[in-house]
């Protein structure tokens, strides 16, 4: 069962480059990453995240482009079957997990994946120096994969687009 924060849903501009997103922090995060933001979603809280509740939220922020999963809780086949009611519902999906070795699937159902455990002294998404990374995956960049002779056909079509969340002055 995928759990999440009712009172921290939100929508923002800044979780996923050139989306709205409606967020949503998943509960029952496995990772304990030293200088956690949000270390109370480690534990076994909030309410259940089902396709009616979903459906409910999507309705009740109209404009959003995006479901944007912060983390991934405990149950990889419950998160990626709501990705994919996200996907029927015509919106793009992300989702932010706290490890690089994510179940493959993901690579199939997500538009977006933010990786990596947060580092303190590397810091988060937004600082140039981090080890976190946000990949894209667009149709048209995998079609010119395949035109160009791709040489590593796994991940076709993924862009990584970390650069996105640096701001230059």
């Amino acid at each position: 069962m995928v759990k999440y924060i009712k009172d921290d849903v939100m929508v923002t501009f800044s979780e996923v480059p050139d989306e709205i997103s409606l967020t949503l922090n998943i509960s029952n995060c496995p990772h304990h990453c030293k200088g956690c933001h949000s270390p109370y979603l480690r534990k076994d809280i909030g309410d259940e995240l089902t396709n009616d509740v979903l459906d409910d939220l999507i309705e009740k922020n109209e404009g959003v482009t995006c479901v944007c999963f912060l983390g991934e809780g405990n149950d990889v086949q419950e998160i990626l079957d709501l990705a994919v009611h996200v996907h029927l519902k015509g919106l793009k999906t992300a989702i932010y997990c706290g490890t690089f070795d994510v179940d493959e699937r993901m690579w199939d159902v997500f538009d977006y994946l933010k990786l990596g455990e947060y580092n303190e002294e590397k810091g988060p998404l937004n600082k140039e120096t981090t080890n976190q990374r946000m990949y894209a995956y667009k149709t048209e960049w995998r079609v010119d994969e395949i035109k160009n002779g791709i040489k590593n056909p796994q991940h076709m079509g993924w862009k990584d687009i970390t650069y996105k969340f640096w701001k230059k002055i």
